[in-house]
């Protein structure tokens, strides 16, 4: 079903897709060599792009931290949103639907394949732009977005990539916005989670033990202070949801 050859190559019907003014985004190697079979192959939308094994993945927690990184952004979302990475599910319908009628929500993603899929996705486009672009070096202005999400994504990244990344978000979030991570965390002693996940995530998700071993705040510039940081975990401590208020 997946051949492993030519990925660079794929889908380049969408040449046209919106980049900004950066200069082109190029698929990182480390996506193509580590999640081809996720992100980058035709065939990996084709497999992952179902809610139910999506909810599957994070044993059931799909809808519930979700949930509450929406609770974060508002029930009623206001201004400039940024989501940093396509997802795959509902995330980001569900942001769309939150929307007020003034908001407009912006979507990023590197990978070509990922851009075309939301596009297919979403019925309702007139508040979103959905644009390729490097999440460790965004083309938005400094301070131009009142809310960023980071759902899934830095546990995916090598080191550098994920605090470029961190710095990025923080960047382009206005004073007096959110920035909300959702992603992997060391669970609990006692929790069984502990030692099935190790297997899973060093076999299929080599950059995500960084996440168990460090906290997100180890990457954070030094700018940001503790009293800006809210941090919770979930799930016997497999999931954590940190908020930065800028």
């Amino acid at each position: 079903m997946f051949e492993k050859t030519n990925l660079r190559q794929v889908d380049t019907s969408l040449a046209a897709v919106a980049t900004g003014p950066h200069l082109p985004v190029v698929v990182p190697d480390y996506l193509e060599k580590t999640y081809w079979w996720a992100y980058t192959h035709p065939n990996a939308v084709r497999i992952f792009e179902r809610q139910w094994l999506v909810n599957l993945i994070l044993w059931g927690n799909f809808s519930r931290l979700r949930d509450l990184a929406l609770q974060d952004m508002g029930e009623v979302i206001h201004g400039q949103v940024l989501q940093v990475a396509c997802v795959y599910g509902n995330l980001t319908e569900h942001i769309v639907r939150r929307l007020d009628p003034q908001a407009h929500l912006s979507v990023i993603d590197v990978a070509p394949v990922q851009i075309k899929n939301l596009h297919q996705k979403l019925s309702n486009k007139s508040q979103v732009s959905i644009l390729q672009q490097d999440a460790s070096r965004m083309a938005f202005a400094d301070a131009s977005q009142d809310t960023t999400l980071v759902f899934f994504l830095l546990h995916e990244m090598p080191v550098e990539v994920r605090r470029k990344t961190i710095a990025e978000a923080l960047r382009v979030t206005k004073p007096g916005g959110k920035i909300v991570f959702v992603d992997y965390h060391k669970p609990v002693a006692s929790s069984p989670f502990r030692y099935i996940m190790v297997p899973i995530l060093t076999t299929l998700e080599p950059f995500a033990m960084d996440l168990w071993n460090h906290d997100i705040s180890e990457w954070l510039p030094a700018s940001v202070s503790a009293s800006q940081i809210d941090k919770q975990t979930y799930f016997g401590g497999l999931y954590q949801k940190l908020v930065i208020t800028r």
